[in-house]
Parts: C-alpha cells; structure tokens; sequence
C-alpha cells in the first residue's frame, strides 16, 4: 500500500508531460512560425536604449545625453515595435514629455538646479512607464475592459507621484489582463501582448504590457503590482527583473482604484527593470517614508555572509513538473553561491506548500475588492449570462475572466485548514531565514507558453503566488534563456522588511550570469 502515493504521483507526472507536449504542439501549430521583435534602427539608438535607468540618469545630470534624446529614442522604439508587441493602451505621450524633457536639459544647461535639488532628483529625465491599472494623471484608465475604454484618471496614483518627484518622464501605460485576474495580459479591449523572445508566447499578467515593453528596450524602466505574482510573471516571461516588495512598504493609492489605507492585502507595487541595479534605487524613491528606516535599503549587504537555502518543488501535484532546463538554473545558482561563500546551500523543507494554490484562491476572497464588480465596472455580473454570450460571440469579456466568475460560484477552500496551513509556512520560513538568511525557489516549472496555454494549465503560477500570501519580499532573476530560446529564471526571497537581501543577490547573480539578454540580435559597428 505504501507504494501507491510514488505510483499516482508518477502517473500525475507523466500526464503532465503529455498534456503540455501535446498542448506546445497544437498552439504552435495553430500560431504559425516563430519570430521575435524587431531590433534596433540604428546603433546609436541602441547605444541609449540598452543603458540602465541609473547610467541614464547620471548621463544627463553630467550633460553625456540630453533627455530630449533620450526620451525621443524611446519613443521611436514604442512606435515601430509596438505593432508587434501590442503592449501599449495609451501614449506615447511624445508631445508633452520631450517638451518636459526639453525644460530639463534647459535647467541643467543653465545651472539652474542647485546639488540640494539634483539629490532629490535620481531619475532626472528618464522615461518610464506603468501598467494601464495604476492611474496617470488625465490619461486612460481601462483595467482592459471595453466598458471603460474612455475613463481617464483624475490624478496620479502615490507610486507614479513619487516617481514623477523623482524626475522620471512617464512616456506609456501598458496592456494588463481585465482587472488585473490573470496569468496572460490579453482583453477585449487591447487584444493580447506578444512576448519579445518569441511573438507566440505568452508575456505573462497582469504587469504583462510592462514586461514587453521593457525587455525590448522602450521603456527606461517600468512600475507593476503584484498580487500573485503579477510582476514576477512577466519578469520571468520576459527575461527582466522585478521586485514584489514587502507586504505595506510601498502605498498603493491609485493602483486598481486602492485608496492606500486597506489592510491585511496581499498586492504590492514594485519595480521592473532589465538591470538589477535600478532596483534598489527605484525602491529608495518608492518606499513608505515610515518603512524607510525598517528597510534599511541603504545598509551594505555582503553576500558571501548571508546563509542560503533552497525549495526544489511545491509539491503540488496540479503544477507542471519541474523540467530539466529550470532544474539546471537551481543547480548552477546553488553551485555558484556555495563558491561564492564557502558553504553549503541548504536544502530547507517548508510546510503545507502543497496547499499554495488553495491558499491565495482563499486568501483572494479576503480581498477588499471584489472582482465581479470590478470586472462588471461597478455592476455585479452573472457568470452562467457571461457565458452564453461568449458562447454567442456577444461578450464583451475574455474566456479567462469568465474563469475567474465561474470560479466564485465553485465550493470555498476550507478557512480553518487554510489559515492553519498559511500560519505554520509563514512561521516556518520566517524561523528559517532570520535576518540574514535567503531562499533561493523556482520561478516556474517550465519558461513562457504559448498564447492560450493558461486556459489549459494554469496553476503553476502557485511558484509565484505563495509569497503573497506569506507576505514576503521576492526578486524575480533572469538567468539566461532556455534551449528554445526562451527566459529562464529564479526567485530570491528574504524575510519581513529585508528586502536589501534579496536586491543585494539579485545583483550578484547579474554579475555571475549575465542578467538580461536582449530579445533580438544587437547591432555592431
């Protein structure tokens, strides 16, 4: 009898395998042959597109590149490649940011800002952009839904605010699932976003539009929020870096109508770059005035002091197994900080993990927002009528969100079983890492799919959504690209407030391995 679990799990196993062959396959063939997005103009334009938000910035303080440049490039870039990627809903705003880009290079000719006033201005100059669902002042707010294809935001929700302070250009507001509630950035409204690395695969959701957006190289960097993932997902599908911050260090007003004083939510707002070093700066301007001192982001970390441990599964018998490619990215991750630090990466066993899924669809429901709602932009909608008119070809709705109505009417997870096994992981972990301590845990079981594939298969999205529902900070780190060419990668998490671990290794695993690859051929002089 004791041989029947390792049977049913090998079964389960080989039905995964099967299933996503025969799946890759069918969409495959269904989406035609593979091509990537366009490369640069010209060399020059290269040159500027593929610097840091940081090297940007302290090009244009010290008078190397002008913003007008710079931001003129980015927007020629969102021009000519977003009719492949399909990841803009509103802008580029040309007009009105080279005329703000222009004012700055004016100001920094003259020597009209004083050193005081360049301190607090680290992204002086630099575009940048964020998804459709954080709200830019007087530009569209959709959420990806038709009903809303006109709305426009009033004022700018505290992250843009904050960076607007900073100095940063908003030049874009990007493609995001309808509210947010899925693992692929597709609607009726926009159509879906196409992954730079492969334009048949998926860029991942709900910061999907972003993830496009920055990987090939039109934006300076970008700000996403994250509730299960959503910024590490398209991160990951798009071979960028992105930063799900600690629960409440980041005020989340304006992002998906949050006024900023709920409690007890599992969404962040964070950064997504293609270079770990914006991370840490980024947050800097991000960061809660009063969590400041908590985060401590201006602390030193020395990697080779932190202890390091590692997860190889979920163990959740719904998720893809872990394939060979991605089982490598643990093993030479691991290899690499046992050099690095003399010491054994240790193999740490976390509780109730299996539960992950069950865990954040119940935690989900304790949500402030309700999703019915929101999808129904303040009406509350009938699934089984949502459905007949897809059915119909009358709806003005995705099949996923659809999904996601149906899935309300199913039976709730069990509270007591779920707020038990959520307690005993997070007590686990928190005992396990301590204040210096970093886990090192999969992204993902297997790289980006195809268009569609969600629809099928969708919960090894749980490798991401876990941290939410723990609270913790997670960095999400590209760590080259896989046999068919596409993004892989790895998550680093810390501890409560220690977020400085994670940035600080994701930093060094840059260094190590490469960090961001460019998803078409770089030009040559």
């Amino acid at each position: 009898m004791a041989c029947w679990p390792a049977l049913l799990d090998a079964l389960i196993t080989l039905i995964h395998i099967i299933t996503d062959r025969i799946l890759e396959f069918a969409l495959g063939w269904y989406l035609g042959p593979h091509k990537r997005v366009a490369t640069f103009a010209t060399v020059d334009q290269q040159v500027i597109l593929t610097k840091s938000a940081v090297e940007l910035a302290t090009a244009i303080r010290t008078g190397k590149l002008k913003s007008y440049d710079i931001v003129k490039a980015y927007c020629e870039r969102i021009n000519i490649v977003n009719r492949e990627l399909n990841a803009v809903v509103d802008g580029p705003f040309e007009t009105e940011a080279l005329e703000e880009a222009r004012a700055i290079d004016e100001r920094l000719a003259s020597g009209q800002y004083s050193d005081e006033e360049l301190l607090s201005l680290p992204f002086l100059g630099v575009p940048f952009t964020t998804k459709d669902s954080t709200s830019v002042a007087g530009k569209r707010l959709t959420l990806g839904l038709v009903a809303r294809k006109d709305m426009r935001s009033k004022e700018d929700a505290e992250c843009v605010r904050l960076m607007k302070k900073s100095g940063a250009i908003i030049i874009a507001t990007s493609n995001v699932p309808e509210v947010n509630k899925w693992i692929e950035s597709r609607n009726m409204l926009i159509g879906g976003t196409n992954n730079p690395y492969d334009l048949r695969r998926s860029v991942g959701g709900s910061s999907g539009g972003e993830g496009a957006l920055i990987s090939a190289c039109c934006t300076g960097f970008g700000l996403g929020t994250d509730i299960g993932g959503s910024i590490r997902i398209p991160a990951f599908n798009c071979g960028i870096f992105g930063h799900k911050p600690t629960s409440g260090a980041i005020n989340m007003a304006g992002c998906t109508f949050r006024t900023g004083k709920e409690q007890n939510t599992m969404v962040c707002a964070g950064p997504m770059t293609r270079f770990a070093t914006d991370l840490r700066p980024i947050m800097k301007v991000l960061v809660e005035p009063s969590l400041q001192s908590a985060l401590q982001l201006d602390k030193e970390v020395d990697v080779k002091k932190l202890r390091y441990f590692y997860v190889p599964s979920l163990g959740m018998r719904q998720c893809n197994p872990i394939n060979r490619e991605t089982e490598r990215v643990m093993y030479n991750v691991r290899k690499h900080l046992e050099q690095l630090t003399g010491q054994d990466v240790h193999l740490a066993k976390l509780p109730e993990t299996k539960l992950a899924g069950k865990m954040w669809r119940y935690w989900m429901t304790q949500e402030p927002a309700s999703f019915n709602q929101l999808l129904g932009n303040g009406v509350q909608l009938n699934p089984f009528v949502e459905l007949f008119k897809k059915l119909l070809g009358q709806s003005e709705f995705s099949m996923a969100a659809i999904y996601s109505l149906i899935d309300s009417l199913l039976p709730k997870e069990n509270e007591k079983l779920i707020r038990s096994a959520t307690k005993k992981c997070k007590a686990a972990l928190q005992e396990l890492l301590g204040e210096n301590g970093v886990l090192i845990f999969h992204s993902s079981p297997r790289t980006a799919p195809f268009h569609y594939y969600p629809l099928f298969k969708f919960l090894d999205f749980s490798y991401f959504s876990l941290f939410n529902v723990l609270g913790l900070p997670a960095t999400q780190v590209p760590m080259g690209l896989d046999s068919k060419g596409m993004p892989l990668g790895i998550q680093v998490v810390s501890n409560h407030n220690n977020d400085r671990l994670c940035l600080a290794v994701a930093e060094e695993l840059e260094r190590a391995f490469g960090g961001w690859v460019p998803p078409f051929p770089l030009k040559t002089k």
